[in-house]
């Protein structure tokens, strides 16, 4: 029998009925040999290769597939295992056994995987292979030994559960469940019929791997059958015109001579059916004259349908180019579809002009500030000096500044603010600045009333300077003296005279300070002196000086001769008027 089951060339495609003692006369004597032994099969014999999947443990069932002109009539069909010359049985109880054309195996086990053939005397044979693989543990189905499935989009779409049309018949066999990755189907996209999955409205979603499973009882025992399918989904193009995203009758502004390139994008048309028109003339592919077309690129949408990109080139715009328009055409079995674009005179964007200019506007604004924040007092005093050069206001005013401080006690502190007021300040501002200054004590005559003179001193000053010591030497400041009182009184009520706070000493409590002080303080802040009676501190370009001149009112730069005849001028105003 192993002898029947091998294949052989024969050297005659005659039929069994016409084969005669000639034809096997003419054969040489090997020839003759192996043919006695297959004559009965070596006309219409046909080998199919197929191949079934069964996980270990499950059952199997295999129909031996025959030629339709065999499917009728009387005929004797075997199942052998490939290599196993015993025919394999037909008790029903028996593991693995045949019925009718079917083989059996219940279940399959590893030992199982193999080729198996099934022979029909005289007529024909089938061959399928069989593998029985194990589940991983903790896997619901295993890929590698999935049945590839595929379906097509925008239609409904069955999935067969493989290996399974021999059991639907039977009784004792338990609906079938489908799983999509794990995942229970469930939803009005799916329905079941028998064992198989319908899909409706199938979708490039729809892919990925399934399992169906169901229980199958045989002689009193269950047995799970579960079979796993890689299902691919080919996309299906509709079947309708073509479309054009780009242009979409719109317009683009050029300038004149520059070069132009517009990309007319097409989904769903023949490659060879998507071309330029200008004017109604067909534009040229690879023609490099001023306008041409490029060739077309292919590509494939989400849906299947073929995408297409023809590029218009116009190397350089002309005038008449403008306001003319250019056509894209498509077109496949289905329809056709057209576009155009114009193009215009490129118009100034004023919005982002005035956009820009404001932002720089902001910008400029915002440095400026920051520049003048910074160098506010170096900028006021190099204004004076340059555009507000004269002598002094017509405000009838004989004095800059009205110097107001504590008198000395014996105390050192006393000793530094009187070194301070009496020497630095005029050696600067007098000296080096040209500024007025009455002090008490040096710019007033002998045995004047010292009310009478501040009260009149005060209304001939422009600002009044209070110059503090350390909080001990200024914690009596304007308690009781009448000169302090009327001053402080003139700046903040009567005549709002512009107060300048001097601190000679950082004073950290204001509290044991005259609430006037404690006011002037809070209202204009005080200038800290943090220098020593060095000749560089006494410069006028310190930073001490110059927050000082800034506060003081403007004066042009007189000679020194000047600066020495004022103190004695004012001295002589105020001795005639007393």
């Amino acid at each position: 029998m192993s002898g029947k089951r091998e294949k052989f060339s024969c050297l005659s495609r005659q039929s069994v009925g016409n084969r005669t003692a000639k034809t096997l006369f003419s054969c040489n004597i090997t020839t003759v040999f192996l043919s006695l032994i297959i004559v009965e099969k070596c006309d219409a014999y046909d080998v199919m290769l197929r191949q079934s999947l069964v996980p270990d443990g499950q059952p199997l069932a295999i129909k031996c597939s025959l030629e339709k002109s065999l499917q009728s009539g009387d005929y004797n069909l075997t199942w052998y295992k490939v290599g196993n010359q015993t025919a394999v049985p037909r008790d029903r109880l028996s593991r693995i056994h045949q019925q009718k054309n079917l083989i059996w195996f219940l279940p399959a086990v590893l030992e199982d995987s193999g080729d198996y053939e099934c022979v029909v005397r005289n007529l024909t044979s089938f061959r399928t292979k069989v593998t029985v693989f194990e589940r991983l543990d903790g896997l619901c189905l295993n890929e590698k030994f999935a049945v590839e499935e595929v379906i097509f989009t925008l239609s409904s779409a069955k999935v067969v559960c493989p290996h399974l049309d021999y059991f639907r018949n039977e009784k004792n066999i338990q609906p079938v469940r489908w799983y999509k990755d794990c995942q229970l189907l469930k939803g009005r996209r799916f329905d079941f019929l028998n064992s198989d999955l319908i899909i409706f409205n199938v979708s490039v979603h729809d892919q990925g791997n399934y399992t169906c499973e169901t229980t199958y009882t045989y002689n009193g025992k269950q047995y799970n059958i579960s079979r796993d399918i890689s299902l691919t989904v080919e996309v299906s193009p509709p079947k309708k015109p073509p479309e054009i995203s780009y242009p979409r009758n719109n317009s683009i502004e050029v300038e004149l001579g520059s070069q132009v390139t517009v990309d007319c994008n097409t989904t769903g048309a023949d490659g060879y059916e998507v071309f330029w028109t200008g004017n109604g003339v067909y534009i040229d592919v690879f023609h490099m004259s001023r306008i041409f077309a490029s060739p077309y690129e292919e590509k494939t949408s989400y849906d299947g349908r073929p995408v297409h990109s023809v590029k218009l080139v116009i190397l350089e715009v002309n005038s008449e180019d403008y306001e003319q328009p250019f056509v894209c055409q498509a077109s496949n079995a289905f329809g056709q579809v057209a576009s155009y674009i114009i193009l215009k005179h490129r118009v100034p964007d004023i919005r982002r002009w005035l956009t820009g200019g404001l932002i720089s506007l902001l910008i400029l604004t915002f440095i400026t500030l920051i520049i003048y924040k910074i160098f506010k007092v170096d900028l006021v005093l190099w204004y004076r000096n340059s555009f507000c050069a004269f002598a002094s206001k017509e405000d009838g005013k004989i004095y800059d500044a009205y110097v107001l401080y504590a008198k000395s006690s014996g105390d050192r502190s006393f000793s530094h603010l009187e070194t301070f007021v009496r020497r630095i300040l005029p050696d600067v501002l007098e000296q080096q600045c040209g500024y007025n200054l009455f002090i008490l004590g040096r710019d007033d005559l002998p045995g004047e009333a010292v009310v009478s003179v501040a009260d009149e001193t005060l209304k001939q000053s422009r600002r009044l300077m209070i110059v503090l010591g350390s909080e001990t030497s200024s914690c009596c400041l304007l308690e009781d003296t009448s000169e302090q009182q009327l001053a402080v009184h003139n700046a903040l009520i009567r005549d709002g005279i512009q107060v300048i706070l001097i601190e000679m000493d950082e004073i950290q409590d204001y509290t044991s300070m005259p609430e006037s002080i404690q006011y002037i303080k809070q209202k204009h802040g005080a200038i800290q002196w943090k220098g020593d009676f060095s000749e560089k501190s006494c410069s006028a370009n310190t930073r001490f000086w110059k927050n000082v001149r800034y506060q003081m009112p403007s004066r042009k730069k007189v000679s020194y001769s000047e600066v020495y005849l004022l103190p004695l001028s004012s001295n002589s105003s105020s001795a005639k008027g007393s």
